[in-house]
């Protein structure tokens, strides 16, 4: 599976290309296979650090179950500079928000899916990210959201 690392305020993160879809972004150096997506994921991703990019156009394909889909297809929902809780997404869903937590938390995409966008009833939530719940602020605040953290 090609791979592709692209450098960004939170350390180098790497993209996974499988059959013409990203397949993963993981925290870490690993890749740098030249395909036209993953140039293109990384120029995206790339704008979207540099503050120039609201929503990411890109074929991700997210293996897993159909309820692992469907949270992933209601993150990936979720505008710029907006939340949601476990609870609204398990409310539309019609499942258990402990359940839904743990399909954001086994989120194959983070950031292209904006798995960081989902909050606890009455906290931050957690990250799987590298920094954990400091990365899901920075990211929180980099997409103006950061009015909630006050």
């Amino acid at each position: 599976m090609p791979n592709w690392t692209v450098s960004s305020p939170l350390g180098p993160l790497t993209l996974t290309e499988t059959e013409g879809a990203i397949t993963a972004l993981v925290w870490g150096s690993g890749g740098g296979d030249d395909t036209p997506l993953l140039r293109g994921a990384a120029r995206q991703l790339e704008a979207y650090f540099d503050g120039t990019l609201a929503a990411f156009d890109l074929p991700l394909y997210v293996p897993g179950s159909a309820f692992q889909q469907a949270v992933c297809a209601a993150m990936s929902a979720i505008p710029l500079g907006e939340t949601r809780t476990y609870g609204d997404i398990a409310a539309d869903l019609r499942a258990p928000a402990q359940a839904v937590g743990q399909a954001c938390g086994s989120n194959p995409i983070p950031i292209l899916i904006p798995c960081h966008r989902v909050l606890g009833a009455s906290s931050l939530g957690g990250f799987s990210g590298v920094g954990g719940v400091e990365t899901k602020v920075w990211l929180l605040r980099h997409e103006g959201a950061a009015g909630l953290l006050i």
